[in-house]
C-alpha cells in the first residue's frame, strides 16, 4: 500500500511540475562555432556549449563525433574522455568495464549508468554489476558527468555518471541503413526509420551484430564470437506546439538478445607469450545467453513558459545465463580456474586437464550455470523553474524517484571430463543447487539543484537524499522449491544526504574557471558489516577557447573515509558479490583535454582538428588488510586495476566529400593486486598504444562508403589478468560498409 501511495503521488505531481531541455535541432553552439545539440527530455547536458558552461566537469560526445569512426564498442567511444578507466574484456565491447576517477572499472559497478536519463544497470541498487550494456550503435550522443555536476544522478556519486541518449524521433521523414562486413566474419546491420507530424512522431530501429571472434579453441570447431539483435520502437503524441499548456507522451519499447561463446578462462603467462589468441579446450562449453526488455513512458508538460516537468515511468527486465568453467576437482577438493592459471606449477594436474593435455575422471571439470534474473522499475519526476530578479538569473531543478530492483540467483553446476583432448558432459546439475537467493532493493531518492547566475559568476549548490532498503532471501542449496525451510534473511537500511556545491567564474568569452566540492557515496551491501562508500571530493578546473585552440585542465582530490571493494568472479574473486571495506584512501589526478584546428577553411570546406586527452591518476590506500581480490594490502599501496597515465590523440582530415581519421590511445601498465613501486610480473598488465583508422567517402548526399581499421599496427596486447589469466585485446581488424540515408 505504501508503494502504491508513493507511485500515485508521483503521477499527480507530474501534472504540476516538470523539467524539459527543449527539443532542438542543430543550432549555433556559440558565436565561434556550430556544434550539434541533442536537447530532449532524454538528455542531461545536450551540447558541448552547455558542457563547457557547467560548474563541474562534464563532457558531451556529439552525433558527428560518433559517426567519425562508427564504433559499436563503448570502450573506444570513451577513449578520448579524460578521467575514465576502461578495462577491456572480450575485444568487442560487449560487456565493458568502466571506472571514473579511480573507482574500480569492474563491471562498471561504481558509476551511475543511464539510458535516456533512467538507471540502466540490471539492478543498480541490489546488484550493480552491469552485465548488460545497451547497444551503442543506437545511441545518438553520450553525456559524461564528474565532480560536483553529478549529484543529481545517484546513487553512485564518487566517480561519475554516464547518460546515453538513444536515437530521437526525427522532425521529418527520414531513414538510414548501415551495413558492413569485416575481419573474423564480422557483420553489422543497422536500420532506422522515423517521422514526425503535427501531433504524432515515431522512430523504429533494428541492430544486428555477429562475429566468429578472433580466438581459437583447442581441438574444437566452435567459434569464439557472438550474435546479437536489438529492436527499439518509440512513439510520441503531443498537443499543438503553440498550445497554451504543451504536453507530450512518449512510449519506448526495447528488446535485445545476445548470444556469445565467451569465457572467464584466460591464459598463463607462458601460453600467452606463445599464442595470445588461444583458448584452452576447458572453455569449449562456455556460453552466455542474455535477454533484455525495456518499457518506458515519458510525460512532459509545460504549464508556463518558464516552468515544466518530465515524468518517466520505466521497467527493465534482464535475464542471463553465463555457462562457464568455474573450477576443477581431481581429488577431494576443487581448485578455482583463477588459482590454476595464477600458479600452474602448483596446480599442474589441474592445468594439464584444463588444457586438454591429460584425460580426467568424470565430473572433473565443474561448469557453473550462472543463471540470474533481474528487474528494475520505478518512476521519477524532475521539475525545472527559471526566473530573473534584476541581473540575477535563477534556475531550479528538483526531483524525486521511487525505484525497486532485484537480482534472483538460481544456479547449478554440471560435470565434464576430458577424454582425448575433447570435453564431454558427464553429469547434469539441478537448478538451484549452487546459488539460490534473491536480493531486493527499494529506494527513494530526491534532489534539489539551484543555479544562480550573477554577472560573471554562476553558483550551483545542491543536495541529494537517498533512502535505501536492502534485503536478501537465501533459500540455500537444498531448498530448490523455495519452501523456506532453511531460509536465511538479511537486511540493511541506509539514508544519506549528499550535498554538493559548484562555482563557475567567466573571466571573458574565452576563459572560465570552475571549482566544485561534493560528497562521494556508494550504497552498502546487504550483508552485515558492509558499509557505504564515503568520500569528500573536490576539483578545480580551467577552460579556454582562443582562436583555433580550446580545451580544459582539471585537478581533483577525492578523500575516502571508506573505500569499497567487491568479491566478484569477474574481478578474480569467488563470485559471492559481497562488498568489503578497504577503509581510508586518497585518489587524486589531473585531466587535460585540448583541441587545435590546424586547418579550418570554411570556404573550401577543409578541417583538420587534433584532439589530445591526458589523464593522471594517483591512488593510495591508507589501511592494512587482507583481501582475496586485492591481495595483502599495506598502507601506502596503490589501488589495483587503475593505470597511472593515459594519453589519447585523435586527428581527422574533413572535407565535404571525404574524411580520414586516426585515433591512438596509450594506457600505462597497471597492477592487479594492491602494491607500490615496481609491479611484479605475475600481477602486471603491460602498457599498450593502439591506433585505429577510419575513412568515409560520400558518393552523394544519400550514399556513403565507409571503412575502419581496429588496431592498425596489429599490436598484440593484454587487457587484463582477471578473472582468470591473461586475455588479449582485438588484433588487426578491417571493416567495410555502406550507408544509405534519406
Amino acid at each position: 500500500m505504501k508503494n502504491n501511495l508513493i507511485v500515485a503521488s508521483l503521477l499527480v505531481t507530474s501534472v504540476v511540475f516538470a523539467q524539459q531541455k527543449q527539443l532542438s535541432k542543430t543550432q549555433k553552439d556559440s558565436i565561434k562555432s556550430l556544434n550539434e545539440v541533442i536537447i530532449t527530455t532524454d538528455a542531461i547536458i545536450g551540447s558541448k556549449f552547455n558542457a563547457k558552461n557547467k560548474a563541474g566537469s562534464t563532457y558531451f560526445i556529439s552525433p558527428k563525433e560518433l559517426k567519425t569512426f562508427n564504433y559499436d564498442d563503448v570502450s573506444r567511444i570513451l577513449r578520448t574522455v579524460p578521467g575514465i578507466t576502461i578495462q577491456e574484456e572480450d575485444g568487442f565491447g560487449l560487456r565493458p568495464n568502466i571506472g571514473m576517477r579511480g573507482t574500480s572499472p569492474n563491471r562498471s559497478e561504481k558509476i551511475t549508468l543511464m539510458e535516456d536519463g533512467i538507471l540502466i544497470a540490471p539492478a543498480p541498487y541490489a546488484a550493480p554489476a552491469a552485465y548488460y550494456f545497451p547497444t551503442v550503435s543506437r545511441m545518438q550522443s553520450f553525456e559524461i558527468l564528474k565532480g560536483g555536476s553529478q549529484i543529481q544522478y545517484g546513487p553512485y556519486t564518487t566517480g561519475g555518471a554516464i547518460n546515453m541518449v538513444s536515437t530521437q524521433i526525427p522532425n521529418r521523414f527520414s531513414g538510414r541503413v548501415i551495413a558492413s562486413i569485416g575481419s573474423f566474419n564480422t557483420k553489422k546491420t543497422y536500420i532506422n526509420i522515423g517521422d514526425e507530424h503535427k501531433n504524432f512522431g515515431y522512430v523504429l530501429e533494428y541492430n544486428n551484430r555477429n562475429s566468429d571472434g578472433f580466438k581459437k579453441i583447442d581441438n574444437s570447431s566452435r567459434n569464439t564470437g557472438f550474435q546479437a539483435n536489438d529492436y527499439v520502437a518509440k512513439f510520441r503524441i503531443n498537443t499543438d506546439a503553440d498550445a497554451k499548456v504543451y504536453q507530450s507522451l512518449t512510449a519506448k519499447v526495447q528488446y535485445s538478445e545476445d548470444l556469445a561463446n565467451e569465457t572467464y578462462l584466460g591464459l598463463t603467462d607462458e601460453d600467452y607469450a606463445k599464442n595470445a589468441y588461444r583458448r584452452y579446450v576447458g572453455s569449449n562449453e562456455d556460453f552466455i545467453d542474455t535477454e533484455h526488455r525495456q518499457i518506458m513512458l515519458t510525460h512532459f508538460i509545460r504549464p508556463t513558459k518558464n516552468f515544466s516537468i518530465t515524468t518517466k515511468a520505466y521497467q527493465n527486465e534482464f535475464a542471463r545465463n553465463w555457462y562457464k568453467l568455474d573450477a576443477l576437482k581431481l581429488g577431494s577438493s576443487k581448485v578455482s580456474i583463477n588459482n590454476i592459471l595464477t600458479n600452474p606449477a602448483k596446480y599442474n594436474a589441474e592445468y594439464q586437464a584444463v588444457t586438454g593435455a591429460d584425460n580426467t575422471i568424470d565430473n572433473a571439470l565443474l561448469v557453473k550455470a550462472n543463471n540470474r534474473k533481474y528487474e528494475a522499475k520505478g518512476i521519477q519526476t524532475v521539475g525545472n523553474y527559471t526566473f530573473e530578479t534584476g541581473k540575477a538569473k535563477h534556475d531550479i531543478d528538483f526531483g524525486i524517484r521511487y525505484h525497486e530492483d532485484y537480482e534472483d540467483r538460481f544456479q547449478w553446476v554440471d560435470g565434464y571430463a576430458i577424454q582425448n583432448g575433447v570435453m564431454n558432459r558427464t553429469s547434469t546439475g539441478t537448478p538451484g543447487t549452487d546459488a539460490n537467493r534473491i536480493t531486493k532493493a527499494e529506494a527513494i531518492a530526491a534532489h534539489v539543484l539551484y543555479n544562480l547566475n550573477i554577472d560573471r559568476f554562476t553558483f550551483t549548490p545542491g543536495i541529494r537524499y537517498e533512502d535505501i532498503k536492502l534485503n536478501s532471501l537465501n533459500y540455500g542449496t537444498n531448498d530448490i522449491n523455495r519452501v523456506g525451510t532453511t531460509l536465511a534473511k538479511a537486511n540493511n537500511n541506509i539514508n544519506v544526504w549528499i550535498p554538493g556545491m559548484g562555482i563557475l567564474y567567466k573571466i571573458n568569452d574565452d576563459y572560465n574557471l570552475f571549482t566544485s566540492v561534493h560528497k562521494g557515496f556508494s550504497p552498502p551491501g546487504v550483508s552485515a558489516g558492509e558499509d557505504a562508500e564515503n568520500s569528500l571530493n573536490t576539483e578545480l578546473g580551467f577552460r579556454f577557447h582562443k582562436n583555433s585552440l580550446q580545451g580544459e585542465i582539471i585537478g581533483y582530490y577525492n578523500n575516502f573515509s571508506n573505500l569499497q571493494g567487491s568479491d566478484s568472479m569477474s574481478g578474480g574473486g569467488a563470485g559471492t558479490g559481497d562488498l568489503f571495506n578497504a577503509g581510508a584512501a586518497i585518489v587524486k589526478g589531473i585531466e587535460l583535454l585540448a583541441t587545435y584546428n590546424i586547418i579550418d577553411n570554411l570556404e573550401k570546406g577543409f578541417k583538420l582538428p587534433v584532439t589530445v586527452s591526458y589523464t593522471l591518476t594517483d591512488t593510495e590506500l591508507k589501511n592494512n588488510f587482507n583481501s582475496t581480490i586485492w591481495g595483502n594490502v599495506e598502507s601506502g599501496d596503490e589501488i589495483p586495476y587503475i593505470a597511472k597515465n593515459q594519453l589519447a590523440i585523435t586527428t581527422a582530415f574533413e572535407t565535404e566529400k571525404f574524411n580520414f581519421a586516426l585515433s591512438g590511445k596509450y594506457v600505462d601498465a597497471f597492477r592487479t593486486e594492491a602494491g607500490t613501486g615496481t609491479i611484479p610480473a605475475n600481477n602486471r598488465v603491460a602498457s599498450n598504444f593502439i591506433i585505429d583508422f577510419s575513412a568515409k567517402y560520400n558518393l552523394n548526399e544519400h550514399i556513403s562508403l565507409m571503412g575502419n581499421i581496429i588496431n592498425l599496427l596489429d599490436k598484440e596486447y593484454a587487457v587484463s589478468r582477471v578473472p582468470a589469466g591473461l586475455r588479449p585485446g582485438q588484433p588487426f581488424g578491417i571493416n567495410f560498409g555502406i550507408m544509405a540515408q534519406l
